[in-house]
């Protein structure tokens, strides 16, 4: 394929075969191709979906991303607004693979056709899918809001007439982020592609499975791969996707520092102390996180916070209490740390940098009397050594030489790596600690899961998020899993500040063994999480809880470095703020899925989410919103084609380290008209039959 004749249109890349057949995002759903254009057609500024009958290609869906985002004290609450644009000549379903973070709660959606307001309503996937295919079938325009993982949503708009928009505003809540005296929100913008093992699951026509609109077959490893690998455009092709957005935020105290590590902003402070933050550009390429952080002034820092709400006659609280500094003088203790570094495809330019950097002063940092190892994986496992060795100077030297030698390619073929870095026991007496420093782009993040509960041990799980776009949620539950913690590097002038800061946790005492004493009976008192963390320099302890009244104190313990600490927080008088309850009913569903990395009953964890879910209105993996338009738009006897939004390549990522290099020649016009008369005879079996996997994909 030329480049000339690549800049034109967006196409998938699946096996190196693939780019000879290219797996567009097109499917079928009637039995005739919808109306086409050549290139000789194409206006300026067009993004093109190919279809299989040669040369000829379909205007794409585009999105349009605003974000309006209010902050009060220890909660944001968001509103994502996405504008669905049709620039075809037929009537058209968009379908748009999207991030959110991975604590957001989403509770409400509504679509927005010209002045008309739709409100969606919740219900279990199953009926709400029914209730919008059956729409679509029908005319009717119709938006459809579903979870593919904690971070990942596909939004579904049907029937966009042409030349015509729909705008599905999606809302959530969210608690924000609190270590080391500063606080942070994160707004994910990209989702990046994921490597998929196993193999392809099979129809009964034995062709590749695709229930979704993605790049890779669902396989036996991750069943619904086809639904979390939305198109990648190449980098050459341009950008799509804007987003812009604005923050309202009153932090509660005065503030030292406000700044965004990954985009320019203009902050204005208002009259009340509150600030106004909005992009200083109009609007940027969706292809990184947004970070925004904030630091109290001196002295302003809190040590607890309180918020509630009261729903039918019970209380949910938000609480957050700050343990003391660690005693001075304690001693350091001796360690072994295994570190394990991802050099597959999807690490390939900044990330690499980044971690190899990382990794760098990690091993410059280790002490006397410490042991250590470093495990590198891609398609393959290697460790360093044979076991952990001795924090010397010359097994320094060598881990840096071998470090700087690093170089990024082959999939993300984490599962071994894992266990090689958890099953591995060296000398007793040392507190062992296991440092993870990867993008996490993988789709069997519950396979991971499960491995790091059953071998974790004594082993303490720290992970580092590498990259523009990392996957934050299994970057985050890994740590919860391990019982470590999760540190985000979202680029390399971040590097030597955040791993000071990871390295002053783990060199400090852990406060443990944390435990609450409430003034009601605890069989009335439901707490999230379940299971109290350790607590490393800086960290907070945040958790939500549904209690019966807020009347009395509750008594938080724990003990470090031999000392017990202990502290009571009232429970009356904190402050009022809407949607704790939706935060509660958030932190109890993730409380359930994560019991199934711990061998729980799959249809008994459904169920209980399934009734939280729907008594607060929450999408979760097994409840999705759905609205529908009463008054059908599409005439009858027109078609609609379903077609999935191309997602930018996360920066700093090299597309041919994830998806390949093509071959230098054009597509054979003989193999397009064999996929051209496919698909008239099998229509979306066909389609299904031409895609594979791409084993080197990231």
């Amino acid at each position: 394929m030329n480049r000339l004749f690549a800049s034109l249109t967006v196409v998938l890349l699946s096996t190196a075969s693939a780019w000879a057949s290219t797996a567009s995002a097109f499917s079928v759903e009637t039995t005739r191709i919808v109306e086409t254009i050549g290139l000789g057609d194409v206006g300026a500024g067009s993004l093109l979906l190919r279809t299989p009958e040669p040369g000829r290609f379909v205007p794409a869906p585009t999105v349009a991303t605003e974000v309006h985002m209010r902050i009060t004290g220890m909660v944001a609450r968001v509103r994502v607004s996405q504008r669905f644009e049709n620039p075809g000549r037929d009537w058209a379903e968009g379908v748009y693979v999207f991030p959110l973070p991975e604590t957001a709660a989403v509770d409400r959606m509504r679509m927005r056709i010209g002045e008309r307001v739709i409100e969606g309503r919740i219900g279990e996937r199953a009926e709400a899918k029914k209730i919008y295919e059956t729409a679509k079938k029908s005319g009717k325009r119709a938006a459809l809001v579903e979870q593919e993982r904690p971070n990942m949503f596909t939004s579904s708009v049907a029937n966009i007439g042409p030349k015509d928009a729909v705008t599905a505003e999606i809302e959530y809540q969210e608690s924000l982020r609190y270590r080391s005296g500063r606080f942070s929100v994160r707004y994910p913008m990209v989702v990046a592609p994921r490597f998929i093992p196993g193999e392809p699951v099979r129809t009964e026509e034995a062709v590749p499975r695709f229930e979704g609109s993605g790049w890779a077959a669902d396989t036996n490893q991750v069943p619904d791969a086809s639904r979390i690998t939305p198109p990648v455009l190449h980098p050459d092709e341009g950008s799509v996707n804007p987003v812009r957005m604005q923050i309202e935020l009153n932090a509660g105290f005065p503030l030292a520092v406000l700044e965004s590590p990954s985009h320019a902003i203009d902050a204005a402070e208002q009259s009340d102390g509150a600030f106004t933050v909005r992009l200083a550009k109009a609007q940027v390429t969706a292809d990184r996180d947004f970070v925004l952080t904030w630091t109290p002034a001196a002295g302003a820092a809190p040590r607890a916070a309180l918020f509630t709400e009261h729903l039918d006659g019970e209380t949910y609280a938000l609480m957050m209490v700050l343990p003391p500094e660690a005693p001075k003088g304690f001693q350091i203790l001796r360690r072994e740390i295994v570190f394990v570094i991802d050099t597959s495809g999807s690490m390939g330019g900044t990330s690499i940098r980044q971690a190899k950097q990382a990794l760098a002063l990690a091993v410059e940092r280790l002490r006397d009397g410490d042991r250590f190892n470093v495990i590198e994986f891609n398609s393959n496992t290697r460790a360093l050594f044979d076991q952990p060795r001795p924090a010397s100077m010359m097994s320094k030297q060598r881990a840096l030489v071998y470090v700087a030698s690093l170089d990024a390619g082959g999939g993300t073929v984490m599962l071994p790596a894992l266990r090689a870095a958890l099953a591995r026991r060296g000398e007793s007496g040392l507190v062992r600690q296991v440092v993870f420093l990867t993008d996490g782009a993988v789709g069997n993040e519950a396979a991971l899961f499960r491995v790091i509960h059953q071998n974790l041990g004594d082993t303490r799980l720290f992970t580092v998020g590498i990259g523009s776009a990392p996957n934050s949620h299994f970057m985050r539950k890994a740590a919860q899993f391990g019982r470590g913690s999760f540190t985000y590097i979202g680029s390399v002038a971040e590097v030597g500040e955040k791993m000071g800061t990871l390295f002053a946790r783990l060199e400090s005492p852990v406060m443990r063994e944390l435990s609450m004493d409430w003034p009601v009976d605890a069989a009335e008192v439901e707490v999230f999480p379940s299971r109290l963390p350790d607590l490393y320099a800086g960290e907070p302890l945040v958790f939500s809880a549904r209690l019966p009244k807020a009347e009395g104190s509750v008594q938080i313990k724990g003990t470090r470095a031999g000392e017990t600490w202990r502290t009571r927080l009232t429970l009356s008088g904190g402050s009022p703020r809407s949607g704790i309850g939706v935060l509660w009913a958030r932190k109890k569903i993730a409380g359930l899925m994560d019991t199934l990395a711990e061998g729980a009953d799959a249809s008994a964890v459904r169920k209980a989410v399934i009734d939280v879910a729907l008594r607060h209105h929450l999408v979760s993996r097994y409840t999705s919103l759905v609205a529908v338009d009463v008054t059908p738009a599409r005439p009858q006897g027109d078609d609609v084609a379903k077609r999935a939004v191309p997602v930018n390549l996360p920066a700093g990522w090299q597309y041919e380290k994830v998806f390949g290099t093509p071959p230098p020649t054009a597509t054979p016009a003989a193999l397009h008209l064999l996929l051209g008369a496919l698909l008239l005879l099998a229509g979306i079996l066909a389609l299904a039959g031409t895609r594979r996997p791409n084993p080197r994909c990231v």
